[in-house]
């Protein structure tokens, strides 16, 4: 019995907090002036780019302002990639299996990357979010105007996050995690972790494929969050956070999204798109502020904040969104926990991360 209340304890529990105001609004801004450029243009349905483009800003948050920048950057080249990536398979009509496919082999080389960079977070869960999601909305503009979008939205992001250096003008040339060349025992746990996105991305998308949801890429993207966990618990943990956090965000999409008379979209009618947009921009803080304190509530943020991006971008039957939504998050984070569990990474006395 003692056993389950440590880990429930666990399960609830805040860690500290760390400054993380000062983070959550460094990345709200980075997504605010992109949003709201593209609502004062009218292109609201492009936000979706401009989002995932500022997601650069979650990254190097306690770092120091050149390592930040360094970290970033590194950050953005896996975000706009994802979007491109996902753009193109939209451009091409690309659906079904072939793009769980698509998606797993990206996943392979994004781990790869992540793990090589140190990114923290952990792992490349947006940058895979940011694939399916734009590969599964049909493409209103060029490909090479949403990757301009993306790119220029993570280019804003950098300049928030390196702002704080003209204030300081502190810099430390030797600032830096220790980015050398793995050693060979290292380089396998690395290889074998990005097999690991394979299977659970692969395995999660199909079963969303062949069961005939119309969104597999939240399968595959809830499959790869219990991947970034340091260890086995962790790993289970942030599974468990995810079912929960996700669930307990769709009552805000529904509180949001369903046609009654207390939604906000009701309370200003011809002004959907601002209400969304603002909202966004409100969730993105209140993500950030909870990210590294406790997952869970983090993702009651972030689940109605990347669906209402979705909405914006192409609206669908807010039911049959929701209803999706929680069962792909369901499969895809146990498949993702049944994955840590069955394929382990050698132990070793230095972390992989």
């Amino acid at each position: 019995m003692d056993f389950f209340l440590r880990h429930i304890r666990i399960l609830h529990s805040l860690a500290p907090a760390n400054n993380d105001h000062v983070s959550a609004w460094r990345v709200a801004i980075s997504v605010a002036v992109p949003t709201l450029a593209l609502l004062a243009a009218g292109r609201t349905d492009l936000t979706i780019y401009a989002v995932f483009g500022a997601l650069t800003g979650m990254y190097g948050r306690t770092e120091p302002h050149q390592l930040r920048l360094r970290h970033q950057g590194q950050a953005a080249v896996l975000l706009v990639g994802g979007v491109a990536v996902g753009v193109a398979l939209s451009v091409g009509h690309v659906h079904s299996l072939e793009l769980v496919a698509a998606e797993a082999i990206f996943a392979f080389g994004a781990s790869l990357f992540a793990d090589r960079m140190r990114l923290k977070p952990n792992g490349p869960f947006f940058s895979i979010l940011a694939l399916g999601a734009c590969a599964s909305i049909p493409a209103a503009v060029p490909w090479h105007t949403a990757v301009l979008i993306a790119a220029a939205s993570s280019v804003f992001s950098l300049l928030v996050g390196f702002g704080g250096w003209i204030r300081t003008r502190e810099w430390q040339p030797r600032a830096g995690r220790g980015d050398t060349p793995l050693p060979r025992a290292h380089r396998r746990r690395a290889w074998i972790h990005a097999a690991r996105y394979v299977v659970a991305v692969g395995a999660a998308g199909s079963i969303g494929v062949l069961s005939g949801s119309g969104h597999p890429h939240w399968a595959m993207a809830a499959a790869a969050v219990p991947l970034a966990g340091a260890d086995m618990p962790s790993s289970v943990y942030r599974g468990i956070h995810r079912i929960i956090g996700t669930l307990l965000g769709l009552v805000v999409v529904a509180f949001v999204l369903f046609p009654w008379p207390g939604s906000p979209l009701r309370a200003f009618p011809g002004q959907e798109s601002a209400v969304l947009a603002v909202l966004v921009i409100v969730l993105q803080f209140t993500t950030e502020l909870f990210m590294t304190r406790h997952y869970g509530l983090a993702m009651v943020s972030f689940t109605p904040l990347i669906l209402l991006v979705g909405q914006l971008a192409a609206p669908d039957d807010p039911y049959i969104l929701v209803t999706e939504r929680a069962v792909e998050t369901l499969v895809g984070a146990v498949v993702g926990i049944l994955v840590v569990v069955l394929i382990r990474r050698r132990s070793s006395n230095i972390p992989l991360r």
